[in-house]
């Protein structure tokens, strides 16, 4: 019964850490999003900065799954998170 509890406590300690690393990974975001595109909103060719940066990121996600040998699901996901990056700062910038 006590190693019930104890995981339990466990659980909810985990579930409340979660939490707050999504509530840190959502304002990291969206500040990192408003920079973005407050930085290629200034540039002549804004989708083609925008485009350039995406790319980088992506080329930076490759190699350090490929130099750390990070588990494919962490660099699917992260190639995802820039895509879902890269469309919505190209929403508000002109074409």
């Amino acid at each position: 019964m006590a190693e019930s509890e104890e995981l339990k406590k466990s659980i909810e300690s985990l579930k409340r850490e979660n939490l707050e690393l999504s509530g840190m990974m959502l304002a990291t975001g969206i500040i990192i999003t408003q920079l973005l595109q407050a930085q290629c909103k200034r540039e002549l060719n804004p989708q083609g900065a925008a485009g350039r940066i995406m790319q980088s990121a992506r080329e930076g996600i490759e190699g350090f799954a490929s130099s750390t040998h990070a588990d494919p699901r962490l660099k699917q996901r992260a190639l995802e998170a820039v895509q879902q990056y890269e469309d919505q700062i190209r929403s508000v910038l002109a074409v």
